[in-house]
């Protein structure tokens, strides 16, 4: 079998990225459609009437508790991207030089983000948006989330230019950047979230800034490509292969059809004629 159409199988932290996407996306679509129904029948805050449901609410956060809380010590079902931080996984090179030519796009992206929010927090503040669109729009970053790891990230091809997940310079922010639209929501579960996805983002800097070596493939051996335990590039390589072929396959059908209707024509002038 020819090497680049070989088949590349799930690896667990992949498996695991599929998983998440399922489970957020299924939050998404559940809390839209009860927000939805509130907001048409004009009833009360859906973030109340959320409230009134505890158990829902425990479950909810207390999945994204533990995948934040677990994000702070090593763990070999977690991606490379975020296990980078930890001096376990610095394997040295031998090299000196670290390099970094993602960060100063952060900075970038930061102030984007930050504006993009600012948006909605204003649009929140002036009454236009309600508590309960402010967490559904936690829950929509939360399923962009995952489809930036498994299928395309806006952050990696358009401003950081980094090779994969694995050297991602900003790969812990997600949370904290999924949580930015619970700041407008005061409650104590909301804020509680934010306040640990801050913490875990904080911790990411401090670590950057003191051991700058362990997020450089230059420096760290961990980040290449034969240590990588998620093999996401091969498996978006495949997708890509898959939409090409999907493409290819189109175009020639809708060339076919115009032949038809081509020959068709020319059959019935023909038929005219005679």
């Amino acid at each position: 079998m020819d090497h680049a159409k070989k088949k590349v199988r799930l690896t667990a932290v992949s498996t695991l990225h599929y998983i998440r996407l399922v489970y957020r996306s299924l939050l998404f679509a559940g809390f839209f459609a009860l927000y939805l129904s509130y907001r048409l029948r004009g009833g009360e805050d859906v973030a109340a009437a959320l409230e009134r449901r505890p158990w829902m609410l425990i479950l909810i956060c207390a999945v994204f508790t533990l995948e934040m809380v677990l994000r702070f010590f090593p763990s070999g079902l977690e991606s490379p991207g975020c296990q980078k931080q930890f001096r376990r996984n610095y394997i040295k090179t031998g090299k000196t030089h670290i390099e970094m030519h993602d960060n100063n796009a952060t900075v970038l992206v930061a102030l984007i983000w930050i504006f993009f929010n600012a948006i909605f927090g204003a649009l929140h503040m002036l009454g236009v948006l309600d508590d309960g669109a402010m967490i559904l729009l936690s829950c929509a970053y939360s399923v962009c989330d995952m489809i930036c790891i498994l299928f395309f990230c806006p952050f990696q091809s358009w401003f950081l230019r980094n090779k994969c997940c694995s050297t991602c310079r900003i790969y812990n922010w997600d949370y904290a950047m999924m949580f930015t639209p619970l700041f407008f929501v005061r409650r104590f579960y909301t804020w509680g979230l934010l306040i640990l996805s801050v913490a875990l983002l904080a911790r990411w800097e401090i670590t950057f800034y003191r051991y700058p070596e362990r997020f450089s493939e230059q420096t760290n051996g961990y980040l290449r490509c034969e240590c990588c335990t998620e093999k996401l590039c091969a498996h978006k390589n495949q997708l890509r292969s898959l939409w090409r072929e999907i493409a290819a396959y189109t175009d020639r059908r809708i060339q076919k059809l115009k032949l038809d209707v081509q020959t068709e024509g020319e059959r019935l002038a023909q038929k005219r004629k005679k």
